[in-house]
């Protein structure tokens, strides 16, 4: 088992799917009676990536009752992931054969605030989930995405890993979690504070094995002293 591991965010980081869920959406919410008419927009559903689905149903639909607030949201993430597990959505520059490399020499994982079934809607519809040894959601767990990314890499054994993201949150998630914080600054979001940024996707190896590699022989360095 490999102990040295990549973590990541998905919207923002491995897919764009805000173009496709805002048409999902939008045909649910007019079909909904307790919608009230209310539809979404393209800017909208980009600024709720990342939320969690408390978070998101808050925003969208503030003058209703918690639980109608939930219900409607859970309708939406329901079929919209049976929808994108069928047609994907677009995929950033690079993945498919990045993560490929990757997942031969690193563990390689995906940590996200979605709802369940939504990370595996995203690996069957691209034919990733062979390049992935495991991953979590907020979705499932009701937890944190710094208490999810925790639990990952303790229930992988990892030793050394780093986590990917588009977005402050996923900054501060990384940071409680002890994690190193790699910026996709392609993504939805903006961190400029970020140590480690990444502009193109296909430079990820390159920059985790400074990260991991380097890592590795200083801790052995350290500890032959």
């Amino acid at each position: 088992m490999k102990q040295t591991g990549i973590l990541f965010d998905l919207d923002g980081t491995l897919w764009d799917a805000s173009e496709p869920v805002t048409q999902i959406w939008n045909q649910i919410l007019q079909r909904e009676p307790e919608a009230g008419g209310k539809t979404v927009t393209l800017e909208q559903i980009s600024s709720f990536m990342g939320k969690t689905l408390q978070q998101i149903a808050a925003e969208l639909f503030p003058e209703k009752e918690e639980e109608v607030r939930i219900r409607l949201l859970k309708t939406c993430c329901e079929e919209e992931c049976g929808i994108l597990q069928k047609t994907g959505a677009r995929l950033y520059p690079g993945v498919p054969d990045t993560l490929r490399q990757l997942s031969q020499t690193y563990a390689l994982f995906v940590v996200s605030n979605c709802q369940k079934g939504y990370i595996e809607a995203f690996l069957q519809a691209h034919g990733l989930r062979a390049y992935f040894q495991d991953w979590e959601c907020s979705g499932r767990t009701g937890c944190t995405k710094g208490e999810n990314i925790r639990r990952v890499v303790e229930r992988n054994g990892l030793t050394q890993a780093f986590y990917v993201g588009d977005t402050q949150w996923d900054e501060e998630a990384a940071r409680q979690a002890g994690l190193p914080f790699v910026y996709a600054s392609y993504g939805f979001g903006n961190v400029p504070q970020a140590f480690w940024q990444l502009s193109d996707f296909s430079k990820l190896p390159e920059l985790a094995d400074k990260l991991l590699k380097e890592k590795a022989g200083s801790k052995e360095k350290e500890e032959s002293t």
